[in-house]
């Protein structure tokens, strides 16, 4: 309690009014109401025209200019697709914010018919805290979800089982129109109709003002919805061509979907629907080759088979808005989706055998018939509120609920070759797990002050998350399951946490800057109990964490920005992981987990730049990442033909790496969008009182070029590329994807069909599989490859029943003419 009153008297600490020597206002579309994010105002002396200051506007179209001399000056307004607006006869008296209220600013009606006809949205662009992409220009994504999204993004990579790395780590918190979920990222993402996603927000240094969880940063998908007045409605359809390369899997896959947003917007009340469904089957297959060494045995068992997966994910989403002045706004918001994905590895293991001195001991061979089927089912639920006072500070409150069941059964079956009549084993084990998160946030954000703006908020956040294992074995001679009690289980795990935080942000001169730190109060508590009764354990964990953060940007001029960033963070321990039980995955896989698994803490520094010339971009970022107690799945040998993936804490992780972007726009009809990263990535540590000591080179790069062909059609070639990686116990191979896109518009845009050929091949290149290799010196070896389809031919078609032209906003300007 001492701890949670320290934190409270902490956080509502608030510092004395400040007077403020400037000018503020708001710009508005004139067209259509609508505040204008990312215009630019600039300010001059009236005298001599001389430029003393400028600034953006943010998301309400607001902007603050500060710590101005008095005198004599007028203001102009500019943004792409507008015509500038310049306001005379602004005078400026010492210790106050003069307030020009609303500016209008019209369209440019000859600008706009251009853009409609040649105009390009931006690609990327580089804000003080993070990096914003526009979802429409990947066309691969086009039909698919947010994941195929953000492989684009120069610091994603993905590999062969579709999971997601920031920077080469897959601890990521992914937000929904910035609201936080604590279900699975790649879960979360995988039910995400990529059609919907407006653009992502990539923040891989937060400020404390964020929850600091997720040690590779924040993904922020914004979804699309209309910003007029009026009807949005855009529907989407796919439908994927039969495979063309055959893999023997006992089913053909099937890829098709279809998917809906519809906003209406009138005068105070804004709502969005949105539905979306995808069946994305995976076709494949997996070659093994595994030995394990027990004394003077070595026993073989290499294995070849089917690996293919039936996708089928389901959601739909929900927002009322209702703005009853320009001081207060509502927002009522549920999401929800359902997913289920069987895998099914029916494995044969053709060359079972066991050696000592050279000398075969036994051969035989079976046929392992594993099916997993896996569901991720979620709801989120929401409430704010945020009020503006009439000095422009604001107070907000936000409230959040999350319900996600996840878990499936598995079926492994041992059955003889040829004759799989022959039953040697027949196992069945299944899990339910579900999920209960509650939050709760207060933020407090003060008028702007001449030493910048100040921040305080708290946060409260609980999640409770159980785990029901079941594990059975059929007796052969009874026909009965029989539950196995060393294999099943139930988890309990418990987590509260308070937190409040305090930041202040602000401008100067040529300066930008931002500094916090936010202290976490954490409790968790795990119960463990087994099925038969005899196993009753709690593990209690608890701290009190600072987590501070900086950053600050310098302006050497309109095109060219320097910036550093430091940040500290957490990945927080999930109850799969923390499960000590042992759960029967393959045929020769155990999965389990440690409860004493302790939390991974993050520090991460970063300098960067940021060049633009004329219609191009260009940035590098260079980081330093330090991960303590570090998790990784490590291997141990349970008997002769069984290994056991433990998750542990191994030591610590060290990445040093150089991230480069770039935008280039040669010509009205060509343009290149290429990303890499390079990184020295080590591990130190020990795990079972072996030693770890494991570091390697490793790039990623994603690229994409495109092409205007004139008449409404375009093209796009895509690759990503990830090189071999190292891990605690071995290297996962590289991973290459490339990728073909045709798109034809009409109707003034309305209507378009893509055209894409994913994962390229034609028999030439070692597209989409990856092979993992793990070792451990004198006690096992195992090196598997996943082979998936290639030469994957889908068709998408997108209507849109009311073109915004709006939209526009988002061309590649730079936030017009001038950017500070």
């Amino acid at each position: 309690m001492n701890k949670l009153s320290f934190l409270l008297f902490i956080i509502v600490l608030g510092g004395p009014a400040f007077s403020q020597t400037g000018v503020k206002g708001k710009l508005i579309d004139q067209a259509e109401n609508s505040p204008l994010e990312y215009a630019s105002v600039a300010i001059y002396q009236t005298k001599d025209s001389l430029l003393i200051t400028g600034a953006v506007t943010d998301q309400e179209g607001l902007f603050s200019l500060e710590d101005l001399k008095p005198g004599d000056y007028y203001l102009l307004a500019q943004f792409m697709g507008y015509e500038s607006k310049t306001v005379s006869g602004v005078s400026i008296t010492k210790n106050l914010l003069l307030d020009l209220g609303t500016i209008l600013l019209t369209p440019d009606q000859q600008l706009l018919s251009e853009v409609e006809v040649s105009g390009r949205k931006f690609t990327i662009m580089n804000q003080v805290d993070r990096q914003v992409y526009n979802s429409e220009n990947f066309l691969t994504s086009q039909g698919g979800t947010a994941t195929d999204v953000l492989r684009n993004l120069p610091s994603v990579s993905i590999n062969a089982q579709g999971e997601l790395s920031v920077r080469g780590t897959t601890g990521f918190v992914v937000m929904i129109n910035g609201k936080p979920s604590q279900a699975s990222p790649e879960a979360l993402l995988s039910q995400l109709p990529a059609n919907a996603v407006d653009r992502i927000e990539l923040v891989t240094s937060p400020s404390a003002k964020y929850d600091p969880e997720g040690k590779a940063g924040i993904i922020n998908i914004i979804m699309k919805k209309g910003v007029t007045d009026g009807t949005f409605v855009q529907v989407n359809a796919k439908i994927g061509a039969p495979s063309i390369e055959p893999y023997d899997n006992k089913d053909n896959p099937h890829r098709y979907g279809a998917d809906f947003t519809i906003n209406h917007k009138k005068g105070k009340w804004d709502l969005s629907l949105g539905g979306n469904f995808q069946r994305n089957d995976i076709s494949g297959r997996r070659e093994g080759e595994v030995y394990t060494i027990s004394g003077d045995t070595t026993t073989f068992f290499p294995s070849d088979g089917e690996r293919s997966t039936v996708a089928k994910t389901y959601s739909g989403r929900f927002t009322l808005g209702f703005t009853p002045n320009e001081a207060n706004d509502f927002s009522l918001g549920f999401y929800a989706g359902k997913k289920t994905a069987d895998r099914t590895a029916d494995i044969l293991y053709y060359d079972n055998h066991a050696v000592v001195n050279e000398e075969r001991l036994y051969t035989m061979q079976y046929y392992n018939e594993n099916l997993r089927i896996r569901r991720g089912d979620f709801v989120l639920g929401s409430l704010d509120y945020k009020h503006i006072f009439q000095n422009k500070s604001q107070l907000s409150g936000s409230f959040l609920y999350e319900y996600t069941m996840l878990g499936g059964p598995t079926t492994n079956r041992n059955l003889g070759y040829p004759d799989t009549n022959i039953i040697y084993q027949d196992e069945y084990n299944t899990n339910d797990n579900p999920l209960h998160g509650t939050r709760l946030q207060v933020d407090y954000k003060s008028a702007p002050k001449p030493f910048g703006t100040l921040e305080f908020g708290y946060q409260y956040r609980y999640l409770n998350h159980t785990g029901d294992f079941v594990y059975e074995r059929k007796n052969n001679e009874t026909g009965v399951f029989e539950l196995i009690p060393e294999f099943s289980s139930r988890v309990d795990l418990n987590r509260v946490l308070h937190s409040g935080y305090g930041q202040l942000t602000g401008r100067k001169g040529k300066w930008n800057y931002a500094a916090g730190a936010r202290l976490e109060v954490m409790d968790r508590t795990l119960d463990l109990t087994d099925k038969a009764g005899t196993v009753d354990t709690t593990y209690l964990y608890d701290f009190v964490k600072l987590y501070p953060s900086a950053s600050l940007q310098y302006a050497v001029s309109d095109e060219l920005q320097f910036k550093t960033s430091y940040s500290r963070r957490v990945e927080r321990t999930t109850t799969f992981k923390m499960n000590p039980f042992p759960e029967r995955e393959h045929s020769e896989t155990l999965e389990q987990g440690d409860p004493t698994l302790l939390p991974e803490f993050v520090d991460l520094v970063e300098i960067g730049v940021v060049k633009d010339f004329g219609d191009n971009s260009f940035s590098a970022t260079t980081y330093f990442r330090n991960v303590q107690n570090l998790v990784n799945r490590v291997n141990t040998v349970y008997n002769d033909t069984i290994l056991n993936r433990i998750y542990s804490n191994v030591g610590t992780g060290k990445s040093l790496g150089l991230e480069v972007g770039l935008e280039l726009n040669p010509t009205d009809w060509w343009q290149i969008f290429a990303g890499t990263n390079v990184y020295h990535y080590s591990i130190e540590g020990e795990f079972d009182n072996r030693p770890i000591n494991s570091e390697s080179w490793i790039y990623s790069i994603n690229a994409n070029t495109s092409f205007d062909l004139g008449k409404n059609w375009e093209a796009q070639l895509a690759v990503n590329y990830l090189s071999p990686t190292n891990t605690a116990q071995g290297e996962d191979s590289s991973f290459l994807s490339p990728n073909l896109n045709l798109q034809k518009t009409f109707l003034d845009g309305r209507l378009s069909t893509t055209l894409q050929w994913l994962n390229i091949d034609m028999g030439l290149l070692p597209t989409n599989e990856q092979r993992i290799t793990t070792w451990r010196e004198g006690e096992f070896y195992t090196t598997t490859n996943y082979v998936y389809e290639v030469d994957m031919i889908q068709l998408n078609i997108s209507y849109t029943f009311n073109k915004l032209t709006n939209k526009s906003r988002f061309i590649k300007s730079e936030f017009g003419e001038k950017e500070f």
